[in-house]
């Protein structure tokens, strides 16, 4: 039984307020507590929803408690992605506080990413980011005051500030462990085993299946896979080409060197692999 792409399904499917249960469902999986959605936000923090051929691909939602939580997916490198992670949570918190309200309006926003590429040095497949303030001297960590817990209605200070969760799928060995880990397994090859449980699944399991898009979404679909996968093309083509010119630059590098030294002209050939030609057009 084939399923679709999660992020395809974040284009489509997962708007639909009948499917919110699967969207709330893996938010809930991941954050250890219950999410309910009420509404699906459009935010000035991710423009690149409605474009089908850009490697990003976000969802903005609300939930029932007022939380912000904008779940984005990255396929292709980006060096600066920590960056504009970051970028992307404080819009959220500017956008949704109006002008003039007092700073406690603040919204709380789960900033959730999932990528496909290595990015950063990191084994695990699910990092967890909180803020928290440390004690330089004696090593205590600051919380809320009775008071401010009791005016805010928050317990700890990380609960004001956004929390960050950063999914490396394909830091996943496919052993599922969890029920978080049924949901890593998904995103990672499109499949719903049927012994699978985790909360959105159960959902997900019938309602994410390729044989039930209409004729439309499954032609826009099919379309959406060719788009990805001649980008994938692409960007391999790019790299092995890049790669391959790093290869031979080295060659040339060494070549020059070895020439600059007095080398025998076919010698240096022999150890490079140029051609004597080539190594003779050095300068």
């Amino acid at each position: 039984m084939r399923h679709i792409r999660f992020d395809w399904a974040i284009k489509k499917l997962l708007r639909d307020k009948a499917n919110h249960v699967i969207l709330a469902g893996f938010i809930s999986e991941l954050l250890g507590h219950s999410i309910k959605i009420e509404s699906i936000l459009e935010s000035e923090s991710n423009p690149l929803t409605k474009e089908s051929k850009f490697n990003r691909v976000d969802i903005l939602a609300r939930s029932t408690q007022g939380e912000l939580l904008l779940i984005e997916v990255q396929n292709d490198t980006e060096q600066d992605y920590f960056h504009r992670m970051l970028y992307g949570s404080s819009t959220l918190i500017t956008e949704y506080l109006n002008r003039g309200e007092a700073y406690e309006k603040i919204k709380k926003v789960y900033s959730i990413h999932i990528v496909y590429f290595p990015l950063g040095k990191g084994d695990d497949y699910v990092y967890e980011g909180r803020i928290q303030f440390q004690g330089r001297h004696l090593d205590d960590q600051l919380e809320l005051s009775s008071t401010q817990q009791e005016l805010f209605n928050q317990k700890a200070i990380h609960d004001i500030f956004t929390e960050y969760y950063l999914l490396k799928v394909n830091n996943f060995d496919d052993e599922t462990k969890d029920s978080l880990d049924e949901w890593i397994y998904f995103l990672k090859n499109s499949e719903i085993k049927e012994e699978f449980s985790a909360q959105g699944l159960t959902e997900a399991k019938d309602r994410l299946q390729e044989e039930r898009l209409s004729k439309e979404e499954s032609a826009l679909y099919k379309q959406y896979l060719q788009d990805k996968q001649y980008e994938n093309s692409i960007i391999s083509t790019t790299k092995a080409a890049a790669e391959l010119e790093g290869r031979n630059k080295e060659k040339r590098d060494i070549a020059r060197t070895m020439k600059q030294t007095g080398s025998n002209l076919e010698f240096i050939a022999q150890i490079t692999g140029l051609s004597l030609k080539e190594v003779e057009e050095l300068y």
